[in-house]
């Protein structure tokens, strides 16, 4: 097998990592259309299961991400890409990561760990 299996299943999940600092930037999918886009421009594409169309990373924030590899894994049916993420932010809540909740398992406490790079409100107003 030399690619991801797209006949498994349509959508196959991605993890975005930062190529310089590792961080674990966020899950989204793809679909071998998206696949097929990312591998041509190097510039990550998706597909949005929620508007069930393409979602070009950063257009509308800007916040791109640049493909450096892209690896899938023994079953073929998962994706790591690394990137470089232009613009510092990967969530669309302004956040360099999606994963910026962390809950301590003895406590439950909820705490959010980094720091807000933009208003999600001014960038994408109130979508």
């Amino acid at each position: 097998m030399n690619e991801p299996d797209f006949n498994k299943s349509e959508l196959i999940p991605v993890i975005a990592q930062d190529e310089s600092s590792g961080v674990v930037l966020m899950l989204a999918y793809m679909n071998r259309e998206a696949y097929e886009e990312t591998l041509k421009t190097k510039r990550v594409c998706y597909y949005s299961r929620s508007r069930q169309k393409l979602w070009r990373k950063g257009e509308e924030s800007g916040n791109v991400q640049e493909l450096n590899a892209i690896y899938f894994d023994c079953d073929a049916d998962t994706l790591l890409v690394k990137v470089k993420q232009v613009g510092g932010a990967a969530c669309h809540e302004g956040y360099q990561s999606c994963f910026f909740r962390r809950i301590d398992p003895d406590t439950k406490a909820l705490t959010v760990e980094g720091e807000r790079i933009f208003d999600p409100n001014e960038v994408y107003g109130n979508k």
